[in-house]
Protein backbone atom coordinates (compact mmCIF):
# COMPACT_ATOMS: atom_id res chain seq x y z
CA UNK A 1 0.00 0.00 0.00
CA UNK A 2 1.35 3.44 -0.97
CA UNK A 3 0.40 6.42 1.21
CA UNK A 4 1.29 10.08 0.68
CA UNK A 5 1.11 12.53 3.59
CA UNK A 6 0.94 16.19 2.56
CA UNK A 7 2.05 18.70 5.16
CA UNK A 8 4.34 21.27 3.63
CA UNK A 9 5.02 23.79 6.37
CA UNK A 10 5.66 25.40 8.81
CA UNK A 11 7.88 23.97 11.56
CA UNK A 12 5.16 23.87 14.21
CA UNK A 13 2.56 22.53 11.78
CA UNK A 14 4.85 19.72 10.65
CA UNK A 15 5.59 18.81 14.28
CA UNK A 16 1.84 18.72 14.98
CA UNK A 17 1.42 16.19 12.15
CA UNK A 18 4.11 13.76 13.35
CA UNK A 19 1.69 11.97 15.74
CA UNK A 20 -0.63 11.40 12.76
CA UNK A 21 2.28 9.92 10.80
CA UNK A 22 3.03 7.50 13.63
CA UNK A 23 -0.65 6.56 13.87
CA UNK A 24 -0.77 5.83 10.12
CA UNK A 25 2.37 3.69 10.41
CA UNK A 26 0.91 1.78 13.34
CA UNK A 27 -2.32 1.13 11.42
CA UNK A 28 -0.53 0.18 8.19
CA UNK A 29 2.77 -1.36 9.37
CA UNK A 30 3.70 -2.68 5.90
CA UNK A 31 2.73 0.41 3.89
CA UNK A 32 5.19 2.51 1.91
CA UNK A 33 4.70 6.00 3.36
CA UNK A 34 5.90 9.19 1.64
CA UNK A 35 5.79 12.71 3.09
CA UNK A 36 5.57 15.81 0.88
CA UNK A 37 7.18 18.75 2.70
CA UNK A 38 8.71 22.14 1.97
CA UNK A 39 12.44 22.72 2.25
CA UNK A 40 12.58 24.69 5.52
CA UNK A 41 10.74 22.01 7.52
CA UNK A 42 12.27 18.99 5.77
CA UNK A 43 14.86 18.23 8.50
CA UNK A 44 11.99 17.46 10.89
CA UNK A 45 10.96 14.43 8.84
CA UNK A 46 14.22 13.38 7.16
CA UNK A 47 15.27 10.10 8.71
CA UNK A 48 12.00 9.63 10.61
CA UNK A 49 11.56 5.94 11.48
CA UNK A 50 7.95 5.87 10.23
CA UNK A 51 8.78 7.17 6.74
CA UNK A 52 10.05 5.43 3.62
CA UNK A 53 10.44 8.45 1.35
CA UNK A 54 10.43 12.25 1.43
CA UNK A 55 9.54 14.59 -1.42
CA UNK A 56 10.84 18.13 -0.89
CA UNK A 57 9.18 21.14 -2.48
CA UNK A 58 11.53 24.10 -2.83
CA UNK A 59 8.64 26.42 -3.66
CA UNK A 60 10.02 29.58 -2.07
CA UNK A 61 13.41 29.20 -3.73
CA UNK A 62 11.82 28.39 -7.08
CA UNK A 63 9.58 31.45 -6.98
CA UNK A 64 12.57 33.63 -6.18
CA UNK A 65 14.67 32.03 -8.93
CA UNK A 66 11.89 32.42 -11.52
CA UNK A 67 12.16 36.18 -11.03
CA UNK A 68 15.91 36.08 -11.67
CA UNK A 69 18.14 34.99 -14.53
CA UNK A 70 18.29 31.29 -13.56
CA UNK A 71 15.06 30.41 -15.36
CA UNK A 72 16.10 27.30 -17.37
CA UNK A 73 17.72 25.52 -14.43
CA UNK A 74 14.79 26.28 -12.15
CA UNK A 75 12.28 24.97 -14.68
CA UNK A 76 14.27 21.74 -15.00
CA UNK A 77 14.30 21.37 -11.21
CA UNK A 78 10.55 21.96 -10.96
CA UNK A 79 9.95 19.44 -13.75
CA UNK A 80 12.07 16.88 -11.90
CA UNK A 81 10.09 17.46 -8.73
CA UNK A 82 6.73 17.02 -10.50
CA UNK A 83 8.05 13.88 -12.19
CA UNK A 84 9.03 12.45 -8.78
CA UNK A 85 5.63 13.44 -7.35
CA UNK A 86 3.87 11.53 -10.12
CA UNK A 87 6.14 8.47 -10.32
CA UNK A 88 3.95 6.55 -7.85
CA UNK A 89 0.24 5.93 -7.81
CA UNK A 90 -0.86 6.31 -4.22
CA UNK A 91 -3.65 4.29 -2.68
CA UNK A 92 -4.25 7.14 -0.26
CA UNK A 93 -3.22 10.81 -0.21
CA UNK A 94 -3.85 12.63 3.08
CA UNK A 95 -4.06 16.43 2.99
CA UNK A 96 -3.13 17.77 6.42
CA UNK A 97 -2.32 21.24 5.02
CA UNK A 98 -5.72 22.31 3.62
CA UNK A 99 -4.35 25.23 1.60
CA UNK A 100 -4.22 26.08 -2.08
CA UNK A 101 -0.51 25.23 -2.29
CA UNK A 102 -1.17 21.70 -1.02
CA UNK A 103 -4.30 21.33 -3.15
CA UNK A 104 -2.41 22.04 -6.37
CA UNK A 105 0.22 19.43 -5.55
CA UNK A 106 -2.47 16.90 -4.65
CA UNK A 107 -4.10 17.59 -8.03
CA UNK A 108 -0.76 16.84 -9.73
CA UNK A 109 -0.16 13.66 -7.73
CA UNK A 110 -1.62 10.35 -8.87
CA UNK A 111 -3.87 8.82 -6.23
CA UNK A 112 -6.98 6.70 -5.88
CA UNK A 113 -8.20 8.37 -2.69
CA UNK A 114 -7.40 12.04 -2.10
CA UNK A 115 -8.63 12.73 1.41
CA UNK A 116 -8.93 15.81 3.58
CA UNK A 117 -11.41 18.07 5.31
CA UNK A 118 -14.33 19.37 3.29
CA UNK A 119 -15.64 22.92 3.12
CA UNK A 120 -15.84 24.75 6.43
CA UNK A 121 -12.30 25.13 7.78
CA UNK A 122 -11.04 28.68 8.15
CA UNK A 123 -8.47 29.89 5.57
CA UNK A 124 -8.50 26.65 3.58
CA UNK A 125 -8.51 28.51 0.22
CA UNK A 126 -10.96 26.09 -1.45
CA UNK A 127 -8.37 23.31 -1.21
CA UNK A 128 -11.21 20.78 -0.85
CA UNK A 129 -11.84 21.13 -4.60
CA UNK A 130 -8.82 18.90 -5.21
CA UNK A 131 -10.08 16.04 -3.01
CA UNK A 132 -12.32 13.13 -3.94
CA UNK A 133 -13.04 12.18 -0.30
CA UNK A 134 -14.04 15.07 1.93
CA UNK A 135 -14.24 14.55 5.66
CA UNK A 136 -16.74 16.70 7.56
CA UNK A 137 -14.87 19.82 8.70
CA UNK A 138 -14.16 20.19 12.41
CA UNK A 139 -14.11 23.25 14.64
CA UNK A 140 -11.00 25.42 14.14
CA UNK A 141 -11.01 26.15 17.89
CA UNK A 142 -9.81 22.57 18.43
CA UNK A 143 -6.04 22.23 18.70
CA UNK A 144 -4.28 21.69 15.36
CA UNK A 145 -2.73 18.41 16.49
CA UNK A 146 -6.14 17.09 17.56
CA UNK A 147 -7.70 18.16 14.26
CA UNK A 148 -5.19 16.02 12.40
CA UNK A 149 -6.02 13.06 14.60
CA UNK A 150 -9.73 13.62 14.00
CA UNK A 151 -9.14 13.39 10.26
CA UNK A 152 -7.55 9.97 10.79
CA UNK A 153 -10.27 8.90 13.20
CA UNK A 154 -12.86 9.51 10.49
CA UNK A 155 -10.93 6.99 8.39
CA UNK A 156 -10.91 4.37 11.14
CA UNK A 157 -7.31 5.09 12.16
CA UNK A 158 -7.36 5.62 15.90
CA UNK A 159 -4.03 6.38 17.63
CA UNK A 160 -3.47 5.05 21.13
CA UNK A 161 -1.27 7.98 22.21
CA UNK A 162 0.42 11.12 20.94
CA UNK A 163 3.97 10.32 19.81
CA UNK A 164 6.32 12.56 17.82
CA UNK A 165 9.59 10.60 17.56
CA UNK A 166 11.52 13.56 16.16
CA UNK A 167 14.43 12.22 14.08
CA UNK A 168 17.18 13.41 16.43
CA UNK A 169 20.32 11.36 15.81
CA UNK A 170 23.15 10.43 18.16
CA UNK A 171 25.32 12.61 15.92
CA UNK A 172 23.07 15.60 16.68
CA UNK A 173 23.26 14.86 20.40
CA UNK A 174 27.06 14.55 20.35
CA UNK A 175 27.34 17.91 18.61
CA UNK A 176 25.13 19.48 21.27
CA UNK A 177 27.16 17.82 24.04
CA UNK A 178 30.30 19.46 22.64
CA UNK A 179 28.52 22.79 22.34
CA UNK A 180 27.27 22.94 25.93
CA UNK A 181 30.60 21.63 27.24
CA UNK A 182 32.37 24.45 25.40
CA UNK A 183 30.21 26.96 27.28
CA UNK A 184 30.54 25.20 30.63
CA UNK A 185 26.88 24.18 30.80
CA UNK A 186 27.21 20.43 31.24
CA UNK A 187 25.62 18.92 34.38
CA UNK A 188 24.09 22.24 35.48
CA UNK A 189 20.52 22.73 36.64
CA UNK A 190 18.27 24.44 36.22
CA UNK A 191 19.22 25.02 32.62
CA UNK A 192 16.70 27.24 30.87
CA UNK A 193 16.47 28.12 27.18
CA UNK A 194 14.83 31.34 26.04
CA UNK A 195 13.65 31.57 22.44
CA UNK A 196 12.67 35.25 22.08
CA UNK A 197 12.14 35.78 18.34
CA UNK A 198 9.20 35.08 16.02
CA UNK A 199 8.44 35.87 12.38
CA UNK A 200 5.39 37.99 13.19
CA UNK A 201 6.26 41.30 14.83
CA UNK A 202 3.00 41.06 16.78
CA UNK A 203 4.25 37.90 18.52
CA UNK A 204 7.34 39.62 19.93
CA UNK A 205 7.80 40.48 23.60
CA UNK A 206 9.95 43.57 24.34
CA UNK A 207 13.70 42.92 24.37
CA UNK A 208 14.11 44.76 27.66
CA UNK A 209 11.64 42.40 29.30
CA UNK A 210 13.53 39.37 28.05
CA UNK A 211 16.74 40.88 29.47
CA UNK A 212 15.06 41.53 32.84
CA UNK A 213 13.54 38.04 32.82
CA UNK A 214 16.90 36.37 32.24
CA UNK A 215 18.48 38.38 35.09
CA UNK A 216 15.62 37.43 37.44
CA UNK A 217 15.85 33.75 36.51
CA UNK A 218 19.53 33.74 37.33
CA UNK A 219 19.03 35.59 40.63
CA UNK A 220 15.92 33.72 41.79
CA UNK A 221 16.59 30.18 40.60
CA UNK A 222 20.38 30.30 40.08
CA UNK A 223 19.64 29.17 36.56
CA UNK A 224 21.96 29.14 33.59
CA UNK A 225 20.40 30.79 30.54
CA UNK A 226 20.78 29.82 26.90
CA UNK A 227 19.24 31.97 24.17
CA UNK A 228 18.27 30.16 20.98
CA UNK A 229 17.25 31.28 17.51
CA UNK A 230 18.13 31.19 13.84
CA UNK A 231 21.22 32.85 12.37
CA UNK A 232 19.09 35.85 11.40
CA UNK A 233 18.05 36.27 15.05
CA UNK A 234 21.59 36.56 16.38
CA UNK A 235 21.78 40.36 16.42
CA UNK A 236 18.37 40.73 18.06
CA UNK A 237 19.41 38.30 20.79
CA UNK A 238 22.77 40.03 21.12
CA UNK A 239 20.86 43.27 21.79
CA UNK A 240 19.05 41.49 24.63
CA UNK A 241 22.29 40.06 26.00
CA UNK A 242 24.02 43.46 25.82
CA UNK A 243 21.33 44.96 28.05
CA UNK A 244 22.16 42.45 30.81
CA UNK A 245 24.70 42.58 33.61
CA UNK A 246 24.99 38.81 33.91
CA UNK A 247 26.63 36.44 31.46
CA UNK A 248 24.44 34.22 29.30
CA UNK A 249 24.98 32.13 26.16
CA UNK A 250 23.73 33.17 22.71
CA UNK A 251 23.42 30.07 20.49
CA UNK A 252 21.40 31.73 17.70
CA UNK A 253 22.56 30.24 14.41
CA UNK A 254 24.77 27.63 16.08
CA UNK A 255 22.34 24.72 15.73
CA UNK A 256 20.47 22.95 12.97
CA UNK A 257 16.80 22.18 13.60
CA UNK A 258 17.64 18.67 14.77
CA UNK A 259 20.47 19.94 16.96
CA UNK A 260 18.03 22.43 18.49
CA UNK A 261 15.73 19.55 19.38
CA UNK A 262 18.70 17.75 20.97
CA UNK A 263 19.56 20.93 22.87
CA UNK A 264 16.01 21.28 24.17
CA UNK A 265 16.14 17.67 25.39
CA UNK A 266 18.79 18.84 27.84
CA UNK A 267 16.88 21.87 29.08
CA UNK A 268 14.86 21.86 32.27
CA UNK A 269 12.54 24.47 30.79
CA UNK A 270 12.04 26.46 27.59
CA UNK A 271 10.51 29.95 27.52
CA UNK A 272 9.34 30.98 24.06
CA UNK A 273 7.19 33.20 21.94
CA UNK A 274 4.64 31.50 19.66
CA UNK A 275 7.01 29.99 17.10
CA UNK A 276 8.27 26.65 15.77
CA UNK A 277 10.92 25.99 18.45
CA UNK A 278 8.19 26.24 21.09
CA UNK A 279 6.52 23.18 19.55
CA UNK A 280 9.87 21.45 19.19
CA UNK A 281 10.52 21.78 22.92
CA UNK A 282 7.08 20.33 23.68
CA UNK A 283 7.70 17.48 21.23
CA UNK A 284 10.89 16.37 23.01
CA UNK A 285 9.09 16.44 26.37
CA UNK A 286 10.57 19.62 27.87
CA UNK A 287 8.17 21.88 29.81
CA UNK A 288 7.39 25.15 28.03
CA UNK A 289 6.30 28.57 29.20
CA UNK A 290 4.73 30.10 26.07
CA UNK A 291 3.97 33.79 25.54
CA UNK A 292 0.87 34.35 23.39
CA UNK A 293 -0.69 37.54 22.07
CA UNK A 294 -2.34 37.73 18.63
CA UNK A 295 -2.80 33.97 18.25
CA UNK A 296 -4.87 31.36 20.08
CA UNK A 297 -3.03 28.90 22.35
CA UNK A 298 -6.03 26.55 22.34
CA UNK A 299 -5.47 26.21 18.59
CA UNK A 300 -1.68 26.17 18.33
CA UNK A 301 -0.18 26.31 21.80
CA UNK A 302 2.32 23.78 23.17
CA UNK A 303 0.34 20.54 23.22
CA UNK A 304 -0.30 18.78 26.51
CA UNK A 305 -0.70 19.53 30.21
CA UNK A 306 3.02 19.81 30.99
CA UNK A 307 3.19 23.42 29.78
CA UNK A 308 1.92 26.87 30.76
CA UNK A 309 0.68 29.58 28.43
CA UNK A 310 0.68 33.25 29.37
CA UNK A 311 -1.50 35.83 27.65
CA UNK A 312 -2.88 39.23 28.60
CA UNK A 313 -6.40 38.22 27.60
CA UNK A 314 -7.36 41.50 25.94
CA UNK A 315 -10.75 41.69 24.25
CA UNK A 316 -9.08 42.10 20.83
CA UNK A 317 -6.98 38.96 21.26
CA UNK A 318 -6.67 36.68 19.38
CA UNK A 319 -6.81 38.88 16.26
CA UNK A 320 -4.34 36.83 14.14
CA UNK A 321 -2.85 40.07 12.77
CA UNK A 322 0.80 40.29 11.75
CA UNK A 323 0.92 44.04 12.31
CA UNK A 324 -0.44 46.21 15.12
CA UNK A 325 0.31 49.75 16.25
CA UNK A 326 0.27 48.97 19.98
CA UNK A 327 1.10 45.24 20.29
CA UNK A 328 -0.55 45.62 23.69
CA UNK A 329 -1.48 41.94 23.91
CA UNK A 330 2.25 41.15 24.18
CA UNK A 331 3.60 44.24 25.94
CA UNK A 332 0.98 43.79 28.70
CA UNK A 333 2.53 40.47 29.72
CA UNK A 334 4.71 41.14 32.76
CA UNK A 335 8.04 39.67 33.75
CA UNK A 336 6.41 38.65 37.05
CA UNK A 337 3.84 36.52 35.20
CA UNK A 338 6.55 34.65 33.34
CA UNK A 339 8.56 34.18 36.53
CA UNK A 340 5.51 32.77 38.33
CA UNK A 341 4.83 30.29 35.52
CA UNK A 342 8.49 29.29 35.48
CA UNK A 343 8.51 28.74 39.21
CA UNK A 344 5.37 26.62 38.99
CA UNK A 345 6.81 24.33 36.32
CA UNK A 346 10.18 24.00 38.02
CA UNK A 347 8.47 23.03 41.28
CA UNK A 348 6.15 20.65 39.46
CA UNK A 349 9.18 18.92 38.00
CA UNK A 350 11.09 19.27 41.30
CA UNK A 351 13.95 21.26 39.82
Amino acid sequence: MNILIVKLSAIGDVIHTLPALNAVRSHYPKAHITWLVEEDAAPLVEGHEALDRILVSRRKRWLKALRSSSLPGTIREIYGFIKALRDTRYDMILDFQALLKSGILIALARGDRKIGFGKGLEHMEHSYFFLNERILAVDMEIHALSRGMMLLDALGISPNEVEYRLPVSDHDRKKVDKLITRYGLADIEPLIAINPVAKWETKLWPNEKFAQLAEELMDTFHAKIVFTGAAGDRQTIQNIVSAMNSRVVNLAGDTTLNMLAALYEKMDLVISTDTGPMHMAAAVGTPVVALFGPTAPWRTGPYGSAHQTIRAGLDCSPCFKRKCETKECMTSISVEQVLAATSSLLKKNRI
